[in-house]
């Protein structure tokens, strides 16, 4: 459910009416006056930067949710790892509760330390840990595991207070479309702070970034469903033809998902949630159907009270092999 701030904006968003002009426009000013500042006082030493004793990359985006940054977390560590190197991940927790530095496994309950470091804990094998500060988090991550030498910080872009080496910002194919800052968009940071990151990651197709330097091109593929219930249980598409289908979502941008599936093939009825959504039993027994698919990040919160109709669709990132020849070189340079 959506709190009456977030469906305020957002109906004053579709309106364009006074409400936007004459009070989120304005205070979108003031934010970006203050994230100007306060980028400009980092990298001018006024505010104090951590240096950690590894090379950090950081994965982010200048927009709200939904760009596609977890897939690229995951294939960054599969990569690294492919390569020699022993990485972890840091991560704010988004949806959790935890604020001090937390290690997390694929038994970690999404509800303390959000659902996406569950995910990628699940996929990478490797040291995740998550925290408010992520200096901290890092500093006790290394404390834990002096093996590792690369962090990845996950949407760590505006976290100024922690150098990088790495900055790879991913991004919707239409992010350009609404320039405008929070609270009037759905911009953290104006669309020219692409031009200042290493390596741009487009989600879709490269239409409104030609102009950017460094943009490689993913997609997000996945074509097989596993159980919930029972992992061993796999099915496709055809599977579910002439049964009841819904599909559930609580991501940053549901129709993704949903036009995912119908390329796929299946007829089925969208259920959206609010990015982040704790998902109850009860709420998943009132979606009556013969088969309800859900996404990963979706799965690690409804995995305590799965059901037998529950199906997952796993999606991971294809992108541009360059791309990590460059990070590589990049690396090797440190």
């Amino acid at each position: 459910m959506k709190s009456f701030t977030q469906e305020f904006i957002q109906n004053a968003w579709r309106q364009k009416g006074a409400v936007f002009y004459l009070v989120l426009v304005p205070l979108s000013g003031l934010f970006a006056a203050i994230t100007a500042f306060r980028r400009w006082a980092y990298q001018f030493g006024v505010l104090k930067s951590y240096v950690l004793p590894v090379p950090v990359i950081v994965v982010g985006n200048i927009n709200l949710g939904g760009s596609g940054k977890t897939p690229v977390v995951i294939w960054l560590v599969e990569q690294l790892k492919q390569h020699g190197f022993k990485p972890a991940v840091i991560t704010r927790g988004y949806g959790g509760i935890v604020s001090l530095p937390t290690s997390v496994n694929c038994h970690s309950q999404a509800s303390v330390v959000g659902d996406e470091p569950v995910l990628i804990a699940n996929h990478g094998q490797c040291p995740v840990w998550v925290g408010a500060d992520r200096v901290q988090v890092a500093a006790e991550l290394l404390k834990a595991h002096p093996e590792c030498n690369v962090i990845i910080s996950d949407d760590g872009l505006q976290h100024y207070r922690m150098k990088r080496d790495i900055e790879i910002a991913v991004v919707d194919a239409g992010v350009g479309n609404d320039a405008r800052l929070l609270p009037a968009g759905q911009l953290r940071e104006p669309i020219e702070r692409l031009n200042t990151v290493d390596a741009v990651i487009c989600n879709g197709q490269k239409s409104t970034h030609e102009n950017i330097d460094s943009v490689y091109q993913m997609q997000l593929v996945g074509q097989q469903f596993y159980n919930l219930a029972d992992s061993n249980m796999i099915a496709i598409a055809a599977d579910f033809k002439q049964k009841s289908v819904k599909a559930l979502a609580g991501i940053g941008k549901p129709e993704r998902f949903f036009e995912h599936l119908r390329n796929m093939g299946l007829t089925f009825t969208g259920v959206s949630f609010d990015d982040h959504h704790a998902f109850t039993a009860q709420e998943l027994a009132k979606i009556d159907c013969d088969v309800l698919i859900m996404t990963e990040k979706d799965a690690v919160k409804c995995k305590p009270f799965a059901q037998p109709h529950h199906w997952v669709l796993p999606v991971e990132a294809q992108i541009d092999t360059q791309l990590m020849t460059w990070i590589l070189n990049k690396l090797a340079k440190r």
